[in-house]
Formats: C-alpha cells, structure tokens, sequence
C-alpha cells in the first residue's frame, strides 16, 4: 500500500509541475500553490505520525 502511495504521489506531482507551467497567469499559479499546500495538509491531518513535506520538526 504505502509503494501505491509514493507512486501516485510521484505521478500527481509530475501532472501538478506539467499544469503550473502551463498555466502563464501568476495569479492562476498561486491558485494551484495554495490547492496543492491544502492537500498537502489535509493529508497531513489524516496521517498524525507522518513526517510533513518540509522535513521532520525540529
């Protein structure tokens, strides 16, 4: 399960790079940070003993 995991964190981190470059608008692009940010702790939130994608606490 966690192998499922990292490859579809992989895949959706390549398709959310492939669509900031696309997207030309800075606006449109601090759109897609803050979703991307949102999701990122949401699944933070779902997995208390995980380590955040900044790095462990310090």
């Amino acid at each position: 399960m966690e192998d499922e995991d990292i490859a579809l964190n992989s895949v959706l981190g390549l398709e959310l790079n492939r669509v900031f470059f696309a997207v030309h608008e800075t606006a449109n692009k601090q759109k897609i940070i803050e979703f991307a940010r949102e999701v990122l702790q949401s699944e933070h939130t779902e997995r208390p003993g995980s380590v955040s994608p900044e790095g462990p606490a310090s």
